[in-house]
């Protein structure tokens, strides 16, 4: 039996490692893994998710649109390429309008889905316009053009992390979910995160597609702010971080607070709920500001 968002045929689904592509039941085409069978961008498709998420949330044109230094996104998995491509897209789609350089930064520790999706031009249409740009960076680690840099830093994400980066304006965090990689969603991996956030200005935003209750717990003792996110179809929320309140549309407030204590699941991720953390959490200076 298929799982719920896959079309039956998967017999003929193309493989690449731990990875094959799928389709989905609305017809979009998708990468899983084949160990934990998770689909990447599993509810409204590929493309549709990332504009939705990444681009038009943090309304991406409309800074590249003001001068200023180079805007960095920080691209915490990589997968398939769609959330880069998407921000790509949206700077090049500008033209001579965009004001200021984009430089993503990509972390990745399998390149199995972009090739996967690089080989299916009729299920990844989006990916075309850079399919140069992409096979230059697997085979270089890096592509420039046109105001635009892509990097990829390939390996273990967690030790990227640890090293020095650019002070990203915004953050793509898209790794597996928390029960499939639960490594990426420990408060020590995020507070690595925030701390290559850019401070100055109007600070940094992190969009994730979790608007579970311990990664927003996690998220807040991480040292960001949080708040929910928009929509992506079959999710009725995602979430929103950022180094600053007033960035954030709808920030989480005393009525989350107390559906946070009525909870079931009120630990971080990958930790346990200890008197200590709960003190943390409710000394967060977002609920002061408010």
């Amino acid at each position: 039996m298929s799982p719920p968002n896959e079309a039956p045929g998967a017999d003929s689904n193309p493989r690449d490692g731990d990875f094959e592509l799928v389709t989905l039941r609305n017809g979009s085409r998708a990468v899983r893994h084949l160990g934990h069978g998770e689909v990447m961008h599993p509810s409204v498709g590929p493309w549709q998710e990332a504009l939705r998420l990444y681009v038009e949330q943090p309304r991406l044109a409309e800074r590249l649109l003001q001068p200023g230094s180079p805007l960095v996104i920080l691209d915490v998995g990589l997968g398939a390429a769609t959330n880069a491509v998407a921000a790509l897209s949206c700077a090049r789609a500008l033209g001579a309008e965009r004001r200021r350089p984009l430089e993503v930064v990509s972390l990745e520790v399998d390149l199995a889905p972009l090739r996967l999706a690089l080989a299916d031009a009729a299920g990844f249409p989006f990916l075309q316009p850079f399919r140069d740009a992409a096979e230059a960076l697997m085979r270089d680690g890096v592509w420039e053009g046109e105001g635009l840099r892509w990097r990829l830093l390939l390996g273990n994400a967690i030790g990227h992390l640890e090293q020095p980066l650019p002070p990203a304006d915004l953050v793509y965090f898209d790794p597996f979910s928390p029960a499939s990689n639960p490594e990426m969603w420990t408060e020590g991996v995020l507070a690595r995160v925030r701390a290559h956030c850019r401070e100055e200005g109007e600070g940094a935003l992190l969009m994730t597609y979790s608007a579970a209750t311990p990664t927003r717990v996690t998220l807040l003792l991480a040292g960001f702010y949080v708040g929910a996110g928009v929509s992506t179809g079959t999710k009725g929320e995602t979430t929103v971080a950022s180094t600053r309140l007033e960035s954030l549309e709808a920030p989480l407030g005393e009525r989350w607070v107390e559906r946070w204590r009525r909870s079931s699941s009120r630990a971080p991720h990958g930790a346990e709920l200890t008197p200590e953390v709960e003190a943390r959490l409710l000394a967060h200076p977002q609920w002061r500001s408010r």
